[in-house]
């Protein structure tokens, strides 16, 4: 069904008009669609059904132009160029018929083919425009080849059509999606940006983000800075995703301070920072150990309201690593932010900062907030009330405990779950979850033996013996 749509509705559009004036060029028309629906699944009757031989009245150029470029489109560039063979003596090819070639034999990615008609188009002394060597271009650059996307843009210059900046873009990125940044400014250089601009042609900055990424693989921080001064310079200033690239990779390489300044130049030229952004500064900020300033930057995303659902790993990283840093104060005041900023708390949310506390044996805290999240009509996961009955057991401390329970017991009623399936569920799950964490990090400690490579966050995993961190 795509595919007759492909053959059919470009062939009535470019028709319409046309045909409209010409009662004969419009019966033509239509019968001609008819046989495009008929037999687009099968080529060699397609042809055959279009041919010269069996409709003459082909010949109408607007008809021929139409179905030429139909059958480019949809992938039939074989019929296309029988039909070109039988109607050519009569009706001369324009620019246009031979762009349809072109754009069809690049989709196949047939090159030799579209080279081929390159070669005729300047036998036949048609001039080209820079939508057709633009077409050949992307041909190229998406098979590869790109020794011979450069001898076209030399050619574009030596026939009078140079490159525009369409032309460098596709190239640019050809080449950045493929990691061969270092080739690419070779080949152009960061003059390309200053030639770019003397010529009047705009860039955009997301032409960009390929190389950038390309040079985060690397860890080439400094390259990355002196692309963003060089576009800035050219008036093409970097967008938020080239941000949050460099951003990233200077908090990787533990400049935080060179992270902060991009920051602070990224909002003082107009842009404002999004979840992306916001969580990428935050969690590259814990890793470093700059907790003070991560809390800075969270709040900061909360007091703006984009602190949402899938920010809540952010939350958990920047928890757990504030109470293990004994920094609890701290860690109470992103709490109370969050709280008094109005954000979305669900029980993931309370359940990230409970076990947080509780990880460290911080109980009698843990245990406030739960009856804090109890006073927000949300029920704690069975794990959770787990742990606090485990660790208010062994404080003796059987008045929590008993509270608690009450509460919980009531709420369990009024969703019509059962209590006694609820405690055992935690208990099972307060078993099984170390067991599961303990062999998931068997797992990566042999796969790192056997040289595959393991993130060292990871390796807290292995020790079953500490109460575990939510894992969310």
């Amino acid at each position: 069904m795509r595919m007759r749509r492909l053959l059919s509705v470009p062939f009535r559009r470019g028709l319409s008009s046309t045909a409209a004036a010409d009662p004969s060029l419009a019966s033509s028309a239509e019968h001609a669609y008819r046989l495009l629906r008929r037999h687009h699944s099968d080529p060699q009757r397609l042809a055959a059904a279009l041919s010269a031989s069996a409709r003459p009245d082909h010949d109408h150029p607007a008809l021929f132009l139409s179905l030429l470029e139909s059958l480019s489109k949809a992938g039939h560039v074989a019929t296309a160029e029988q039909l070109v063979e039988e109607l050519q003596p009569r009706i001369p090819l324009s620019l246009r018929h031979y762009t349809a070639l072109l754009y069809g034999w690049c989709r196949q990615g047939k090159l030799d083919e579209a080279k081929h008609v390159l070669a005729r188009m300047k036998a036949a002394d048609v001039a080209l425009d820079v939508v057709a060597f633009n077409t050949l271009l992307a041909g190229f650059v998406a098979d590869g080849r790109f020794e011979d996307a450069f001898e076209l843009a030399r050619e574009m210059e030596r026939r009078g059509c140079p490159p525009n900046a369409v032309s460098y873009t596709t190239l640019m990125q050809g080449l950045g999606a493929r990691g061969r940044v270092d080739e690419a400014m070779r080949v152009f250089g960061y003059e390309f940006l200053d030639a770019m601009s003397r010529e009047g042609l705009r860039v955009d900055a997301a032409v960009y983000h390929g190389f950038f990424i390309a040079h985060e693989k690397k860890e080439q921080l400094e390259e990355c800075l002196e692309l963003m001064e060089r576009m800035t310079e050219c008036r093409c200033p970097p967008d938020l995703k080239i941000y949050n690239v460099v951003i990233r990779l200077s908090c990787k390489l533990g400049e935080t301070k060179q992270a902060m300044a991009l920051w602070n130049g990224m909002e003082n030229g107009g842009l404002s920072p999004g979840v992306d952004t916001f969580a990428i500064m935050v969690g590259g900020l814990v890793g470093q150990g700059a907790l003070i300033e991560a809390c800075s930057y969270f709040k900061d995303m909360a007091g703006r309201g984009l602190f949402v659902a899938p920010q809540y790993g952010v939350l958990k990283d920047l928890l757990n690593a504030l109470v293990r840093d004994e920094k609890l104060e701290l860690a109470k005041d992103v709490w109370e932010c969050i709280v008094s900023k109005g954000c979305e708390l669900n029980v993931s949310a309370w359940t990230i900062w409970i076990h947080a506390l509780y990880a460290k044996k911080h109980v009698k805290e843990a245990c406030l907030y739960c009856f804090d999240m109890l006073e927000a009509g949300l029920m704690p996961q069975p794990d959770t009330f787990a742990k606090l009955m485990k660790g208010l057991k062994k404080l003796y401390n059987r008045q929590i405990a008993a509270e608690i329970t009450e509460k919980v017991r009531k709420m369990a009623e009024e969703r019509h779950v059962s209590f006694k399936m609820y405690k055992r569920r935690g208990v099972r799950d307060l078993e099984e979850k170390p067991k599961a964490k303990r062999r998931r990090g068997q797992k990566k400690s042999s796969r790192r033996q056997s040289g595959h490579g393991q993130s060292s966050r990871n390796a807290e995993l292995s020790d079953a013996s500490d109460e575990e961190e939510f894992s969310g």
